[in-house]
């Protein structure tokens, strides 16, 4: 297995894939609809723009295990050193501990971009997902009750949060 970081035109269909099938078959996702392919250019354009990382895991035959990115928080100035991060393993890889290395490289990857604040937001009733984040030092900071409904049930999202020590000189504006 190695560590890379994800492209579009290696990765695009890989990491399709692991969304729509998060998007059907679990609440990892608050979606409902499967993600055509053509909204992998917008999705990984966003990311290069805005030098956001998206860190993948490869088996010896350069399948995709897994991968983990961050995106804007909130949209406006003063959130800038803010992130909302997400893991996403491939159905057949989970239980295996990948989630915790690409957490790690995450952690990061966010230090040395300078963000100060990586939120996780994820779906309460996630045991797995809330464990890897409180034991990598994820404190809880609140739930929206009742934030989304699918699957015919309304849908708690609980809120994640590390705080780093970067960046050094942060400033307004």
């Amino acid at each position: 297995m190695k560590m890379i970081t994800c492209t579009e035109r290696q990765h695009a269909v890989a990491i399709l894939d692991i969304f729509n099938d998060a998007i059907l078959t679990s609440t990892a996702l608050y979606d409902y609809k499967p993600r055509h392919i053509d909204s992998m250019t917008s999705w990984f354009a966003t990311k290069l723009t805005n030098n956001f990382p998206v860190i993948g895991l490869e088996d010896e035959q350069a399948a995709l295990l897994g991968f983990a990115s961050y995106g804007t928080f909130r949209a406006w100035p003063a959130y800038k050193y803010s992130v909302e991060h997400s893991i996403y393993i491939h159905k057949d890889h989970r239980g295996k501990g990948l989630g915790k290395i690409l957490l790690n490289a995450l952690v990061d990857a966010a230090r040395e971009r300078g963000v100060h604040t990586l939120i996780g937001a994820i779906d309460a009733a996630n045991s797995g997902s809330i464990a890897l984040h409180e034991k990598n030092g994820f404190s809880h900071t609140g739930t929206i009750k009742q934030a989304a409904f699918k699957f015919d049930r309304w849908l708690d999202l609980a809120f994640y949060q590390m705080i780093l020590d970067t960046p050094l000189k942060p400033v307004a504006g």
